[in-house]
């Protein structure tokens, strides 16, 4: 069983302070690695206002290019207090993924790719449908509290149980997104 660090997994409610946290947390990214920045996005449930999450502020980092990031960014991002996870690499291909804060619950992840990894785009979709359909932010919401409930301190239990729902709502999101774009 991969356990959550210190305890069970905990869902709160959405936290107002939530998109602060990320704002003073881009700044710091963007002032240490500068140029290597092309944009940074606030992803995952803390990002969606009104949704219940895991309290873990999650950020996309888009690079020009992941081999330069590999040479480059490490002891920048690490003088920020996060921790490369170098076992993430197989389970998250074409990323870099970094943890800050103290275990279960860690307060920031890092993911660091380039913006043409299909990821970028899927995690982008995701949250931007989560924003606009309240009814779908708020199953995706009861699924995660039921989950968190059962999985207790088993985060890929946890993170295995979202995968249909995440699946098929992504499927919505990239559907919704055409509709719009052919507007």
């Amino acid at each position: 069983m991969e356990k959550y660090g210190a305890g069970p997994i905990v869902v709160l409610d959405y936290d107002p302070n939530w998109p602060a946290m990320f704002a003073t947390e881009r700044a710091g990214i963007e002032h240490a690695l500068g140029s290597l920045v092309l944009a940074i996005e606030h992803v995952g449930s803390t990002a969606v206002p009104g949704l219940p999450s895991k309290p873990i502020i999650d950020l996309m980092v888009g690079v020009p290019s992941l081999a330069e990031a590999r040479e480059r960014c490490f002891r920048p991002i690490e003088a920020l207090g996060y921790h490369y996870i170098p076992e993430y690499a197989a389970w998250l291909p074409g990323e870099l993924f970094f943890r800050k804060g103290p275990p279960g619950p860690w307060t920031h992840h890092l993911h660091l790719m380039e913006p043409s990894n299909p990821r970028w785009e899927t995690l982008l979709v995701f949250r931007d449908y989560l924003r606009a359909h309240p009814e779908a932010a708020r199953a995706y919401a009861d699924t995660k509290q039921a989950l968190a409930a059962a999985a207790r301190e088993d985060i890929a239990a946890y993170r295995n149980g979202k995968t249909r729902f995440v699946e098929e709502t992504t499927a919505k999101a990239r559907a919704w997104r055409a509709d719009l774009s052919g507007r």
